[in-house]
């Protein structure tokens, strides 16, 4: 496992048991964190490794020197906390199965490489088809984007959990051009330099603007060892920063390259639903409305944002649109379309007829 590349990594779902409602999983990747924390609710019982103060320690060897021992644990989640940024989840609740501790309280981190059992009462079939879908789909390379012009360039990573900006370098060509220790600032050096602690040859790197800088990083990179980074492509935008990066995404400029992660399959859903909007086409929006359309068979494609798949039970409307062969998509809430798929409610349906 260790030594597969980061293409070939998926969620692993190591056993079920029907009778009690656990689900026993192994996320191997960042993306597998989200996909999890689109599964865990609060209510959940979650058991995992973790480490706790030793329960023969007073109180105040437990505040300041007792050591940290390593045990599994059961907590009753209360509360879910994902960072986006760490690529990883806190769930915070009181401790039910352990060997010490019983009825405190106590915080799990769900991290990849580290198993655990999840425990509902009732699983959503939504839920379980989510985990076997990240257990069963090849984890594809993600997509690094830099987008530049003379003045600034921002690097941002396409995750299967959505679009997150990384940094933001300064040419420090209008101002001060030299670095803290007196050397000429070297633009494009800064941003590999950036884009070294992010990108991996196995991820497609993207070079985006108006203007020529972005060619010129190009020459620079291709001058690199063989290896370094992945294939790099450059393409043109009217714009910088990250508006040139939803820009490129939404016009489908290098649609083979977008295709390399789910949210460029996302964003063009959206775009395709806002389309026969505008037009009074064949779409229609909003959870009544949607259910409705379900019902008639008249839902091609279905688009539900995953918070609203958290928090409500939507089985019934995604079961409906599968039985008659339509699509089902899944958008994450932390791109450009997923804010416009919650502006409408956080359900939308591109229709076959008129309803």
């Amino acid at each position: 496992m260790k030594n597969r590349p980061a293409y070939e990594r998926t969620m692993r779902i190591l056993g079920k048991d029907g009778s009690s409602g656990e689900v026993k999983v192994l996320p191997e990747t960042d993306d597998d964190i989200w996909h999890l924390y689109n599964v865990i609710c609060v209510g959940d019982l979650v058991t995992a490794s973790t480490t706790r103060r030793d329960e023969k320690a007073d109180d105040k060897l437990r505040a300041e020197r007792a050591e940290k021992k390593r045990m599994t644990l059961g907590v009753r989640v209360e509360k879910i906390e994902y960072d986006g940024d760490g690529l990883r989840m806190r769930l915070l609740g009181v401790i039910e199965e352990g060997p010490q501790d019983i009825g405190q309280h106590h915080t799990l981190m769900i991290e990849p490489g580290e198993p655990l059992r999840i425990g509902k009462e009732h699983w959503k079939q939504t839920q379980m088809d989510r985990l076997e879908t990240a257990a069963r789909d090849t984890v594809k390379p993600r997509i690094v984007f830099v987008s530049l012009d003379q003045d600034e360039a921002t690097v941002a990573v396409l995750r299967q959990s959505g679009l997150k900006e990384v940094v933001t370098v300064r040419s420090m060509r209008a101002g001060k051009q030299y670095d803290e220790k007196g050397k000429p600032f070297d633009y494009h050096g800064e941003i590999i330099s950036k884009l070294s602690a992010v990108a991996t040859p196995d991820m497609p790197l993207v070079l985006l603007g108006p203007g020529f800088e972005k060619e010129t990083l190009a020459d620079d990179i291709k001058r690199l060892p063989k290896g370094t980074f992945g294939s790099v492509y450059v393409q043109h935008t009217g714009q910088s920063g990250m508006v040139g990066v939803n820009e490129l995404i939404k016009s489908g400029m290098g649609a083979a390259i977008l295709r390399e992660s789910s949210v460029g399959v996302e964003m063009e859903a959206v775009e395709n639903l806002m389309t026969q909007i505008g037009k009074n086409g064949l779409a229609t929006y909003g959870p009544a409305e949607v259910a409705s359309a379900s019902e008639a068979g008249a839902v091609e494609t279905l688009l539900v944002l995953d918070s609203v798949l958290r928090e409500k039970d939507l089985d019934d409307v995604v079961r409906a649109v599968e039985n008659q062969k339509g699509r089902v998509i899944v958008v994450s809430e932390d791109h450009d379309a997923g804010r416009q798929l919650a502006s409408l409610g956080g359900v939308g349906a591109i229709l076959r007829y008129a309803v």
